[in-house]
């Protein structure tokens, strides 16, 4: 099992928080509102425990459960507490109408995370093509991208003892498409599919 930190006090954290508390993953809460945290890691239940804003993160795995443009700078704030963690940012930089992406350069947000995260920290992106409703009831592909064999080894571990299948597409370059994939799950749940109870994934064909 793994040892995880959940930076973020919202749905996404709480998901995650959820199902890894439920298959017997050791979770540390954190957030800005040290009563929010204590709240989510009391309703978790399972052990979950709140950790201090700012703090050596207690897991291994450390998920940045924010919205886009708040990841790099609390990896910038978090600085050498990060150092030889793997940070996971599960984000979606879109733009306003959520059909296309904020940055307009061939880069990602984990990509940018990196660029500030302390030596010996990993970044790996994952979850950001998985909506939450779906994550709660169903057994979605999760891909996931980055440059450090032993961080995504952590990380498809982490994603095993969900239930769910990890799927590695690559380096951390990659970060960019998958982001660009989260655009297209929007547009399909707008239009072509027209719902949200759906997951991009991989099916394997023969004959």
């Amino acid at each position: 099992m793994s040892s995880i930190t959940l930076i973020g006090t919202g749905n996404m954290a709480r998901t995650i928080g959820t199902l890894a508390v439920a298959r017997g993953n050791t979770v540390e809460v954190t957030g800005r509102d040290q009563a929010k945290a204590d709240d989510l890691a009391k309703a978790l239940g399972g052990g979950a425990t709140a950790g201090e804003w700012g703090t050596v993160p207690a897991g291994d795995i450390v998920v940045t459960a924010l919205l886009a443009d708040g990841v790099v700078p609390v990896v910038a704030e978090y600085g050498d507490a990060l150092a030889g963690k793997v940070i996971v940012d599960i984000s979606n930089p879109f733009n306003a109408t959520a059909d296309g992406l904020a940055h307009r350069e061939e880069t990602s947000i984990a990509q940018e995370a990196a660029k500030v995260a302390p030596a010996g920290a990993s970044v790996v992106k994952a979850f950001n093509t998985v909506f939450r409703n779906v994550l709660e009831k169903g057994r979605p592909d999760v891909f996931i991208a980055g440059d450090d064999a032993r961080a995504k080894a952590g990380v498809a571990a982490f994603i095993e003892s969900l239930g769910l299948r990890p799927l590695d597409v690559g380096g951390l370059k990659m970060a960019h498409w998958l982001e660009g994939m989260g655009v297209v799950t929007m547009g399909l749940a707008r239009n072509g599919v027209g719902h949200w109870d759906f997951a991009l994934g991989v099916g394997e064909f023969t004959g």
